[in-house]
């Protein structure tokens, strides 16, 4: 496999202010999509289900182990387990559900609702993430223009997920019955509690129609095991030890996921609306030859810049499409300035530019073949 390099004017993302679609690119990913725009309901059950059950499994082993460096072992598997399974969440936002029946209720049973993260956090958030005329401005849910802002924005970025299994058991344990009773709590609770957000100034509106009924049995499910497990702890049901560790796993998969989202995208934009090639030219992809994506960026998620040309196409396919797009795209394709090398470059990267550091020429390279 070779590696070749492509040079980027300053000032990019890969010459985001262009302002022009590589209309080449835009019409191989139309012809993809429509190539591989079907779920396999086999690998979907299959992937999500042997997830699910090695993190439950190595949680178990986490809890119950006597030896400090084995449940220690066991929590490191657990959340990298579980958090391919939540991953799963992703996909629940963008395929047909009619295409897999009951995969959104077997994935809020078995993951959403005992990780206290259902699936209405996200459905209907993530694909305002995806509309062209909200991508990367203050309308967008899940844009931050963090290589422009401060150094400590990175650390707090990342503190943040490591307190949301507090929040979250906050959240359902207590705003939801409070709720209630108390309608401007439920209101505040809709608009800013209750979406898996990048954007702290982003507010959501009320459900509507069917999916206010999904939106609100999956609260009430969350609620209720909420409370229960608070009050397990609480009368020494379930010990302190245990509940810690499922705290901690809780905590570990939902910063390795925020690690992830701070190279999801190179977060360059100032606000202003984005084509959709330079939507792409800031989102990442982190193909292979390398391993260690799999583990931080699952179910699809190292080709997250793909993903954007193609958020029809299911996670499984997104490899394939992948190759077909490097194999046909000239030197001079916009395709190749989206393929990075992996965590850490992508990281440093983001650290300089909140440091004011910006390089005269980006240089970015991708595999062929």
């Amino acid at each position: 496999m070779g590696i070749s390099e492509t040079i980027l004017p300053a000032g990019s993302p890969a010459g985001r202010n262009a302002r022009r679609e590589d209309e080449a690119l835009l019409r191989a990913a139309a012809d993809l999509a429509r190539e591989f725009s079907q779920p396999n309901a086999a690998i979907y059950w299959t992937d999500f289900g042997l997830s699910a059950l090695v993190g439950y499994a190595a949680l178990a082993g986490a809890i119950l182990s006597a030896s400090p460096l084995a449940a220690i072992a066991c929590a490191i598997l657990s959340i990298l387990a579980l958090y391919r399974a939540g991953s799963f969440i992703h996909e629940l936002t963008h395929i047909k559900h009619s295409e897999l029946p009951g995969f959104r209720f077997g994935w809020n049973a078995l993951v959403g609702i005992p990780l206290l993260v259902p699936s209405f956090l996200y459905e209907n958030v993530h694909t305002q993430h995806h509309a062209r005329t909200r991508y990367g401005t203050v309308q967008d849910p899940e844009y931050l223009p963090l290589a422009l802002m401060k150094p400590w924005t990175l650390p707090v970025f990342v503190l943040v997920a490591a307190l949301a299994p507090v929040g979250v058991l906050i959240r359902f344990g207590l705003l939801t019955p409070l709720g209630l009773v108390i309608p401007a709590l439920r209101a505040k609770t809709v608009a800013s509690f209750s979406a898996m957000s990048t954007n702290p100034a982003y507010r959501r509106r009320p459900p509507e129609g069917a999916f206010r009924r999904i939106w609100l049995w999956q609260e009430a499910a969350s609620c209720v095991w909420a409370i229960t497990l608070i009050a397990l702890v609480a009368t020494g049901v379930v010990p302190l030890r245990a509940f810690g560790i499922y705290l901690a796993v809780l905590s570990g998969l939902m910063i390795v996921n925020q690690i992830r989202t701070l190279v999801a995208h190179l977060w360059e934009n100032e606000g202003e609306p984005m084509s959709v090639t330079e939507q792409y030219l800031d989102s990442v992809n982190v193909p292979p030859p390398g391993l260690l994506p799999e583990l931080w960026a699952p179910v699809g998620l190292r080709y997250h810049a793909l993903h954007h040309l193609l958020p029809s196409v299911p996670y499984h396919a997104l490899g394939a499409a992948h190759k077909r797009l490097v194999a046909m795209s000239g030197p001079e394709s916009a395709y190749h300035a989206g393929n990075h090398r992996g965590l850490w470059p992508l990281v440093a990267r983001l650290v300089r530019s909140t440091m004011g550091v910006r390089p005269a020429t980006q240089v970015t390279e991708q595999t062929s073949g």
